[in-house]
């Protein structure tokens, strides 16, 4: 690519730049000048490269932007070039310009993209596209090539998103993940926490200790907390034996009033449900060897409102279906129709092949809906 601005600027500027036998102004650039003497003015540059300084020379001598078969990353070097030399017209057009025809690639280098961004508030354009990504899109976030060069900020910010669509295990590995790239040391040389010391827990919690206040922990399943076990010493006591009580039995929530409440995740990725929400399922899997009844009343994201018991092992069956009675949930629940149609409205409970009552007297009642869901093991 290669664009031309100020098309009246003399051509004459360029061949003024190529000869280099006259001039009166040296400019130092990079690390390794290569200067020349008798000269009245003498100015450094040691924050630009000599590559990106050529192409920024051009720019102001003839109007020309030459970034032919460049990397992306050139883009934003030259960006910070132009900031740093105050030439706003190139960079409102590099701004454009990535943000019009390298979304992919800026994506892909979040991180990279994000810090660069940040440098200087001539970049508004940028810094919003990024913000606007982090918002919309934060999945692809943790898919980009440098996530692990993401600001504590940013990956707190990710991380607190109430309807970030992803599964609660996957957040915690690449919290995990950023807390080793902090830690360049146990990254390399020691990654398996087994074989961790006190002062490598110890690192690890100061690192990770304003990320993981965010994590859901109460929404992985029993099999995703085995996962989790050999990190116990990121955890504070109470929390940890309050994960354990919750998967010995799901009707028990945390006593900090402060966890944080699962995230809104679609249902549709997981389960096809008009009534079961990711805070239910989460629970059930916990049960996932027994068979469970649920019964929700007026269950708003508070698990304790919500009614679990276990089929008796005396009991035939946990669930069946006649076509003259509907659904029968053991026999504690009957749903019958009192006529030919498929319109149940007949129905009856009374204690019998599960554990607990879920109503307190034995009698007729009505229901809205119900869902009966069969669980599986992977």
């Amino acid at each position: 690519m290669s664009t031309q601005f100020f098309s009246k600027l003399s051509q004459n500027y360029i061949e003024l730049l190529k000869d280099d036998e006259y001039y009166d102004i040296t400019i130092e650039v990079g690390e390794d000048p290569n200067n020349k003497d008798n000269v009245l003015a003498h100015v450094k540059l040691p924050n630009i490269s000599p590559e990106i300084f050529q192409i920024i020379i051009e720019y102001i001598y003839g109007g020309i932007l030459s970034l032919n078969e460049r990397d992306t990353s050139d883009f934003l070097k030259i960006l910070i070039a132009a900031d740093e030399l105050h030439l706003q017209e190139l960079i409102d057009y590099l701004q454009k310009y990535l943000i019009d025809n390298k979304s992919v690639w800026i994506e892909q280098h979040f991180g990279f993209t994000q810090k660069i961004s940040s440098k200087s508030n001539n970049f508004l354009e940028l810094q919003e596209f990024c913000t606007n990504l982090m918002a919309q899109f934060p999945e692809k976030i943790f898919k980009s090539f440098d996530f692990t060069s993401l600001s504590e900020k940013s990956l707190i910010s990710l991380i607190k998103m109430d309807d970030l669509q992803m599964k609660e295990i996957e957040v915690w590995e690449h919290v995990l993940e950023w807390g080793l790239a902090q830690n360049h040391t146990l990254n390399t040389n020691n990654p398996d926490p087994n074989d961790w010391s006190d002062d490598d827990f110890k690192k690890m919690k100061n690192t990770l200790q304003h990320c993981l206040p965010s994590i859901r922990l109460f929404s992985l399943s029993s099999e995703e907390f085995l996962k989790i076990r050999p990190y116990k010493k990121l955890l504070n006591n109470q929390l940890y034996e309050d994960i354990i009580n919750s998967h010995m039995n799901p009707s028990v929530g945390p006593t900090d009033k402060n966890i944080v409440l699962p995230r809104n995740i679609k249902t549709e990725r997981f389960i096809c449900s008009k009534i079961v929400d990711l805070v239910l399922v989460s629970a059930v899997s916990k049960w996932i060897d027994k068979a469970v009844i649920i019964i929700n009343g007026k269950f708003d994201h508070n698990i304790k409102d919500a009614i679990f018991s276990n089929i008796q092992d005396t009991a035939e069956y946990a669930v069946c279906y006649c076509r003259t009675d509907g659904p029968i949930f053991g026999r504690d629940i009957v749903i019958r129709t009192s006529n030919e149609s498929t319109n149940y409205n007949d129905v009856r409970y009374k204690k019998d092949y599960y554990e607990k009552r879920i109503r307190d007297t034995d009698d007729k009642f009505q229901i809205e809906d119900y869902e009966v869901f069969k669980i599986m093991k992977k």
